[in-house]
């Protein structure tokens, strides 16, 4: 292992302390709790949507999240290690055969719509 990598890892564990991210992927409908600061004040605004892409490189991972608001698609794209994310939440698993899922961008309604993956959810009940 080089400097580099060992660096990443001990601000990984530094970031990382005190949260756990579940497991998810391209697909999946997300919750995300971000810190939100307006003057003085802070507080928690949660921003929920599907995931569309996930980027695994380390303390530069990254994903980003759409969702429709007031019909036009908006997409925020969150570091995974940001210290601005309180916490993430999957609300639904979805069932998906691609890593991206850029093709969503043109898909509008009931088209655009993902199917739950069932396997999945009942893998997690049983872990319960």
């Amino acid at each position: 292992m080089n400097i580099i990598e060992q660096v990443e890892k001990e601000q990984i564990a530094k970031l990382t302390e005190g949260k756990s991210f579940p497991e998810f992927k391209a697909g999946d409908t997300l919750r995300v709790h971000t810190k939100v600061k307006e003057g003085d004040r802070e507080r928690i605004q949660i921003y929920e949507g599907v995931c569309i892409a996930r980027k695994n490189d380390g303390l530069n991972s990254s994903f980003t999240v759409r969702k429709i608001s007031f019909g036009e698609g908006v997409e925020r794209v969150f570091p995974l290690y940001s210290p601005n994310i309180a916490k993430i939440e999957v609300s639904r698993i979805g069932k998906v055969r691609r890593a991206k899922l850029y093709f969503l961008r043109a898909l509008r309604g009931r088209s655009a719509r993902i199917a739950d993956d069932l396997s999945a959810t009942a893998k997690s009940k049983d872990a319960e």
